[in-house]
């Protein structure tokens, strides 16, 4: 299944650890706080309770969003991605 992880995180160490767990999951980095890529339920489940555990009581937000392949197809982008 395809999806987003997208993240608002204020603690550069949790944020950090967060998206080393997203690229763990073979996921690609598309924004600074946005990873896509496709990973079957039990290991979006996996990866989520592994974000959970990282974040604990820290303040911030992890979203997990499916999309449909052909929706991530129709996307329009401008610019490049810069590292």
């Amino acid at each position: 299944m395809h999806l987003l992880v997208m993240y608002d995180i204020e603690n550069d160490r949790i944020r950090t650890k967060i998206a080393t767990a997203c690229e763990d999951y073979g996921l690609d980095r598309i924004q600074f706080s946005a990873f896509y890529g496709q990973l079957s339920r039990a290991y979006q489940e996996e990866l989520m309770v592994r974000i959970g555990r990282l974040l604990g009581k820290e303040m911030g937000r992890v979203q997990l969003i499916p999309i449909a392949a052909d929706d991530w197809e129709k996307r329009i982008q401008v610019g490049q991605y810069v590292r």
